[in-house]
């Protein structure tokens, strides 16, 4: 692997229907931007053009939140199944000469683009080998998958994401640590408590 250069999607969830938050979160602003668009941004400086946004509920409004650089978007009709109907959804989308997907949630607003640029270096490119976050004692988005993980992602539902394709034994686990990816905007208060 080490004379090919990989290529990492990465692949924003920004389609859920925001159901705690009360209205529509991914469109809610941090620091004077959107979360949907703080995503983009630190994934693009990282993967590129190589960045597609899943979104759903509220689709227009989140849409306009994204602005002239929405890049690649993919809509999820089934985004009331969960956060893993909407990964499914994103790796279908994926061309066929990506070698892993990089999933991040929109509502982590403190994820950086130097942590997912971390992922993405710690990765040693194998096929097996999933890099995820490691925050509050536990294994989290942002995660990369590669590329044999794709047809499982292609599976899911529900809203467990793809949490057990961490614990699966076809698959090593490997994690980063970035404590602030344990924040993350469910309600307005924790919006609040951000400023």
């Amino acid at each position: 692997m080490a004379n090919k250069r990989l290529t990492v999607i990465a692949a924003i969830m920004a389609a859920g229907s925001s159901s705690r938050f009360g209205s529509t979160k991914q469109i809610a602003e941090v620091s004077g931007a959107p979360l949907v668009r703080r995503a983009v941004t630190a994934a693009r400086q990282v993967c590129g053009k190589e960045v597609l946004t899943v979104i759903g509920h509220d689709l227009e409004k989140v849409l306009a939140a994204l602005g002239d650089d929405s890049g690649f978007v993919v809509v999820n009709d089934n985004y009331e199944q969960g956060l893993g109907s909407s990964i499914a959804r994103a790796t279908r989308a994926c061309p066929d000469n990506v070698d892993a997907i990089l999933v991040l949630l929109a509502d982590q607003p403190l994820v950086t683009a130097g942590h997912l640029q971390a992922l993405v270096d710690n990765w040693s490119g194998n096929d097996d080998e999933i890099m995820a976050t490691a925050y509050s004692e536990i294994s989290g988005p942002p995660v990369l998958f590669p590329r044999d993980t794709f047809q499982s992602l292609q599976l899911l539902t529900g809203d467990e994401g793809a949490r057990s394709l961490l614990t699966d034994e076809r698959f090593r686990l490997r994690t980063v640590s970035f404590e602030p990816a344990a924040i993350d905007i469910d309600t307005p208060a924790d919006l609040v408590a951000l400023s």
